[in-house]
């Protein structure tokens, strides 16, 4: 009986089905998509992470023989080791260890390190790869979010698709709550009820749930490719993406879309199961407008239509909350995304590119090698284009500044009483201060002191004489003036570790460097000065001298700079042609890494586009969840309001009357996100250039107008379009066969 029952209803109430039948489709799209997209950025994870640091899950230093090894290979759940004496003191050797079994890694290696008699501070774990498989060692601050994260997403998703199915269900089921009542009256339990309801949800969703989810892990499939084509895999630390796709998450897919559905029809079907005989034959199955539900404004503007339409859509109001919320914030987030892309445009152009863009064409690092043992530099400005190549390196020190050195400008704003002790320090000399120092190959030296107009020398300093005003907070136009007054001839300088002896006292391993020049003009490189530590004090040193003094200063780094130009508005094609050369001369003696300056340009253009196409999507998705409910919510009420059409055209309401009522609901559900979004973007974009301190007229000139538009005009025409479908089936009513349905069968 129930069965033929739904059957029947099912096919003679095909708009209704269809409603259904889209929310469902939507939701195992949405959700079939996002785990689709989920599962592949975690195996993206797992393999930069490996391609970083490694497949090993623990590691464990030691002194070990060779029988303490295999004994380690032989470990149960233990799958392979390797040795790595990287970052150990000889005679130590550290054994990287692999697994079997994920879960058993924290438990094992403290086995194996027990066994051999080593201390736990000498076991490592790879916590990042092991809490991509949620293995988390409490001893491990490190916030891990990426889990955390998806099941946030996933749990948000399934939550705003349950309210959205669930209003499907609701105006369907709600249409019938009379007919119940007289299948009550006649015995039909409340189970049966919810069986026959719920029955007819699975069949009507079954095909939906399907293709949803095959159309899903195309999309995904899609996304994926076009992330690869868009960010590309010259980027640096990133590396192409491959899609994959696991059966277990089809099979996660397909149970959460069922959940979501199941839940969605249940909560319906239990409240209309439980109604008495009484209360549900009672019911006409209409939509009962009130009286006082009034909507001034939309009578004023609009008159009869406009109040009928208020009453409406107060009627609705909580079924309409998920798709006007949903259109809310699809358009705020769409609204921000863009303000934000365009405010970083902006402040690259003003900060990355206004510094650096004429200032390097190729830049390569030479690993591992020290600027006094790189001996290519004369062969590398003999190459035919090249107009400048700086080599240089740079190394840390310290140095005691007295009160009685700083400038009359510093002094100020509070010198170095507003200076936190994080950088600063106070001696009984003066305050300790880092002593950043840039290695220059003799050449360039001699280049550098004719730049700021002194007489090249090799035994001395140059000191960058400049400090940041630290109580101004604006940022993109700081303001600037002397460090320190500039009549010392000497600068003492200090190793930059170990600054302290068992005392308590400074060390007195220093040395005493000749300043040549105060400046504040700085050699062009790709570097920056005193951005997080704004009281640094540059030192420029030529190798020569840095061959006398670098046994007692120490602190240089690992790896050797070259910064070079080539011609005036070189073309990708030259720069190409170029690094080609460069890396052919030196690559043969030396490890090295090269850049070119408009290839990165390009991909860093690219991994924005790419980054904005597909935040863009994740907003386009949120405003489909809005534009599916509304689509869901129209078409299920055009038809149950269908008897308060009639009545309307039964009392001299002419077509077109009812169609401008369908406008002004249209209108006012499209309208209400715009209007709602706009202030609020306003705000947050007023914030967002307050923080960053541009310029409103900067950013009007580059505002995304006509994307906001664009998405705002999408949102106009899919609500429209849903009411237009509902007009058209009102127009085909016949009156007297609905007033005289008294069931809206």
């Amino acid at each position: 009986m129930w069965k033929d029952y739904s059957s029947g209803y099912i096919k003679n109430n095909r708009s209704s089905g269809m409603s259904v039948m889209i929310a469902a489709f939507i939701s195992a799209l949405l959700l079939s998509l996002l785990l689709g997209l989920f599962y592949n950025a975690w195996k993206y994870e797992i393999e930069s992470i490996k391609q970083e640091e490694g497949g090993w899950q623990s590691r464990i230093a030691g002194e070990f023989t060779q029988e303490d090894i295999e004994s380690i290979k032989n470990f149960a759940s233990v799958k392979d080791i390797v040795i790595n004496e990287k970052g150990v003191q000889i005679p130590e050797i550290m054994v990287d260890i692999y697994f079997d079994d994920m879960g058993a890694v924290l438990d094992n290696t403290l086995r194996i390190a027990e066994t051999l008699g080593v201390s736990s501070e000498k076991v490592i774990y790879n916590h990042e790869l092991l809490a991509m498989y949620m293995i988390r060692d409490p001893q491990d601050t490190a916030p891990r979010l990426l889990f955390p994260l998806f099941m946030l997403i996933a749990g948000i998703a399934s939550f705003s698709l349950i309210i959205v199915i669930h209003n499907s269900f609701a105006v369907s089921m709600n249409a019938r709550i009379r007919q119940f009542g007289i299948f009550s009256s006649i015995g039909a339990t409340p189970k049966q009820i919810r069986s026959c309801l719920l029955q007819e949800a699975a069949a009507l969703c079954i095909l939906p749930i399907l293709i949803g989810n095959l159309l899903g892990i195309l999309i995904s499939m899609g996304i994926i490719h076009m992330a690869n084509d868009l960010l590309g895999s010259d980027v640096a630390g990133r590396h192409e993406s491959v899609f994959g796709y696991h059966p277990l998450v089809l099979v996660a897919t397909l149970l959460l879309t069922v959940a979501t559905i199941w839940i969605s029809a249940w909560m319906p079907a239990r409240k209309l199961s439980r109604l008495t005989p009484l209360e549900a034959i009672k019911n006409t199955g209409e939509l009962q407008l009130k009286r006082k539900k009034k909507s001034p404004l939309l009578t004023c503007l609009f008159g009869l239509e406009g109040e009928l339409a208020g009453g409406a859509l107060k009627v609705q109001k909580r079924a309409l909350r998920t798709a006007s919320l949903s259109l809310i914030f699809s358009f705020l987030a769409f609204t921000i995304m863009q303000s934000f892309f365009a405010l970083s445009g902006i402040s690259t152009r003003e900060t990355y590119f206004e510094r650096y863009q004429s200032v390097w064409d190729i830049m390569v690092t030479v690993k591992d090698t020290d600027v006094d043992s790189f001996s290519e530099a004369q062969k590398l400005r003999a190459i035919s284009g090249i107009r400048s190549a700086i080599v240089y390196q740079k190394a840390m020190a310290k140095r005691i500044i007295a009160e009685d050195e700083i400038s009359e400008d510093m002094k100020s704003f509070g010198g170095f009483a507003v200076a936190g002790d994080k950088y600063v320090r106070k001696t009984d000399g003066g305050w300790l201060v880092n002593v950043p120092i840039v290695i220059l190959d003799d050449a360039s030296f001699s280049a550098y002191c004719e730049q700021i107009g002194i007489t090249p020398r090799l035994d001395g300093a140059v000191i960058w004489n400049r400090i940041r005003d630290v109580t101004n907070p604006n940022f993109r136009h700081p303001r600037y003036m002397p460090y320190l007054k500039g009549e010392n001839a000497i600068s003492i300088l200090r190793q930059s570790g170990d600054e302290e002896n068992d005392n308590g006292n400074l060390t007195d391993v220093s040395v005493e460097v000749p300043v040549l020049s105060y400046t504040e003009k700085v050699p062009v490189l790709r570097e920056e000065y005193a951005t997080l530590d704004y009281y640094e004090l540059v030192h420029f040193i030529p190798v020569s001298l840095w061959k006398e003094i670098k046994g007692q200063i120490g602190g240089s780094g690992e790896d050797t700079y070259i910064c070079m130009l080539g011609r005036e508005n070189v073309t990708l094609e030259e720069l190409d042609a170029l690094q080609g050369k460069v890396e052919s001369l030196i690559a043969g003696s030396y490890k090295t890494e090269s850049e070119n300056r408009i290839q990165e340009v390009e991909a860093n253009d690219k991994q924005i586009q790419g980054m904005m196409t597909i935040f863009g999507g994740f907003c386009v998705l949120l405003a489909m969840i809005g534009i599916g409910n509304v689509f869901s919510n129209t078409l299920g009420f055009v038809r149950q309001r269908k008897r308060e059409f009639a009545r309307y055209m039964s009392v001299g309401m002419t077509q077109g009357e009812i169609r401008k009522m369908f406008c002004v609901e249209a209108l006012t559900i499209a309208g209400r996100p715009i209007f709602i979004t706009l202030p609020l973007a306003v705000i947050i974009v007023g914030y967002l250039l307050k923080a960053s301190y541009v310029e409103v007229g900067t950013f009007l000139a580059e505002a995304p107008i006509i994307p906001i538009m664009t998405f705002m005009l999408a949102i106009w025409g899919t609500v429209a379009f849903a009411y237009y479908l509902g007009w058209r089936n009102i127009r085909k009513i016949n009156l007297a066969e609905v007033l005289r349905d008294d069931t809206m069968m």
